[in-house]
C-alpha cells in the first residue's frame, strides 16, 4: 500500500463521516431554531427546539392543560433582551429568560423566569424554578388558518407570536 492510496482512504472515510454527521443533524426530531427582530430599538432573540405535530395531537394531550410546558423542546426556550421593554404592562430589565407556557383551551400564561439551561423536564414535568419567575401574562389563543407542523416563534413589531399545532399566541412586547 503506497502513502498515496492511504491517504485517498482516511480521505474517502473522513468524508463518509462528514456526510453522516451532517445528516444525522438535519434529522433531528426537534431542530434548533432561532427567532430574531427589534422592538422599540430592543433587539429580541428567541432561541428554541422545533418539535413537529407528526399527526398527534398537542394541545390538550402531549401538551396537557393547566400545566407548566417549557415551550419547545430539548433545553428551555431562552429570550433574549438587549434593552428595557415592556411585556404587557410589566417591564423586562435586559437579559436572558427561560419562556414556560401553562395552557388552557382558550388563554395562555406565558412566564419569564431568570434560569437558563435547563434541559428536558424533571419528574414533576418541568424544570422551573418558580421562585425565579421574573412575569407572567395571560394572552389569548388564536386560531391559525392551517396546520403548523412544526414549532415556531417569530418577533413583530408588536411583540412575538409562538404557533404550533392549530394555536397561535401573540405576547405583547413594547
Amino acid at each position: 500500500m503506497t502513502i498515496k492510496t492511504i491517504k485517498s482512504g482516511v480521505l474517502a472515510l473522513a468524508l463518509i463521516l462528514s456526510a453522516t454527521a451532517m445528516r444525522a443533524q438535519d434529522s433531528k426530531p426537534s431542530p434548533a431554531a432561532t427567532a430574531t427582530g427589534t422592538i422599540n430599538g430592543a433587539n429580541i432573540s428567541i432561541s428554541y427546539s422545533s418539535p413537529a405535530v407528526k399527526g398527534r395531537k398537542i394541545f390538550g394531550e402531549l401538551v396537557p392543560y393547566e400545566k407548566v410546558w417549557r415551550a419547545g423542546a430539548n433545553e428551555a426556550t431562552v429570550f433574549k433582551t438587549d434593552k428595557k421593554v415592556m411585556v404587557g404592562r410589566t417591564p423586562l430589565e435586559p437579559g436572558a429568560y427561560s419562556i414556560y407556557v401553562i395552557p388552557s383551551e382558550k388563554s395562555w400564561k406565558v412566564i419569564l423566569n431568570s434560569q437558563t439551561g435547563q434541559w428536558g423536564t424533571s419528574r414533576t414535568g418541568s424544570t422551573r424554578v418558580a421562585e425565579k419567575d421574573v412575569l407572567t401574562i395571560d394572552v389569548k389563543t388564536t386560531k391559525t388558518p392551517e396546520l403548523v407542523e412544526r414549532l415556531k416563534y417569530d418577533v413583530t413589531p408588536k411583540g412575538f407570536t409562538l404557533a404550533w399545532e392549530n394555536q397561535s399566541v401573540l405576547v405583547p412586547i413594547k
